[in-house]
């Protein structure tokens, strides 16, 4: 589980699972904890050199003082790469994830092999920045409890809710923890009501896959779909499970994504 120095001093935690097959960049969301991704690396680990990234600012990574960007994300995801001997590789973002592997791909095309873009967005619309203002309002009144319980309400679907709870009360209960220091994750909030790339996707060249839920409350469905339309020759599948459907409908997500990042190997069980 090695920590990184990034050129500016800032260290970032990544971990590498798999001994073999094609590079695999999994990027994860706003929450930045790259442990988000466990139930589909389990799935993945076999057929792919995976590098499983944590933000800067979250996760296991260095929280400093800003200013944050998603450019900024996705220098240290090139850097990891760096360092991990990647020259290229295959990137796969969900959520804030999805924005950074955007950025790659519009900014250093000769890195990106197979895209794919999960849950996310191409530039903010009104109801994102209602959304997304509310939630910063939340930490700038100094609430992360609530912050935490509402990302849960937006992030998971009912039954998932419902099977989880203890652990989802929990996960409250660490926020002012977790979330801190709270003026770094309303750098965060911020670097996303700034992204906005919209405009450039369709000079995006590599195959890519675009995956959303019909029933995400956070990122709606209609954002993948802008998203693919905006790609050349981008394919879209749909899901349900809420927004973090990664987590909560992890087989059919492997699935798609060993599918589309090895077309032509044998197919996967149903």
């Amino acid at each position: 589980m090695p920590l990184t120095m990034m050129s500016d001093g800032c260290r970032v935690h990544y971990d590498v699972r798999g001994a073999a097959g094609p590079a695999v960049g999994l990027i994860p969301g706003l929450g930045g904890d790259g442990r988000f991704w466990e139930p589909v690396a389990e799935r993945l680990a076999s057929r792919f050199r995976l590098l499983i990234v944590d933000h800067r600012g979250a996760g296991r990574s260095d929280r400093p003082e800003g200013p944050y960007t998603i450019a900024r994300i996705a220098a240290d995801v090139l850097e990891i790469m760096d360092e991990a001997g990647c020259a290229r590789a295959h990137l796969v973002g969900h959520s804030t994830g999805g924005t950074v592997v955007q950025t790659i791909a519009l900014d250093n095309p000769d890195r990106v092999d197979r895209l794919i873009i999960s849950g996310s967005w191409p530039g903010p619309d009104a109801r994102f920045r209602a959304l997304f203002e509310a939630r910063l309002a939340l930490l700038e009144a100094g609430r992360p409890d609530i912050y935490q319980a509402f990302t849960h309400v937006l992030g998971y679907d009912a039954e998932w809710i419902a099977s989880h709870e203890a652990e989802l009360d929990a996960a409250v209960g660490r926020a002012a923890q977790s979330l801190a220091p709270l003026s770094v994750a309303m750098d965060r909030i911020r670097m996303l009501l700034a992204f906005d790339r919209a405009a450039e996707l369709g000079s995006i060249r590599a195959p890519a896959l675009i995956l959303g839920a019909r029933d995400d409350e956070m990122i709606l469905f209609a954002q993948s779909e802008r998203i693919a339309h905006g790609i050349p020759g981008a394919t879209l599948a749909a899901f349900d499970g809420g927004h973090f459907y990664p987590r909560t409908r992890a087989d059919l997500f492997a699935r798609h994504v060993g599918d589309f990042l090895m077309p032509h190997s044998a197919p996967s069980a149903p």
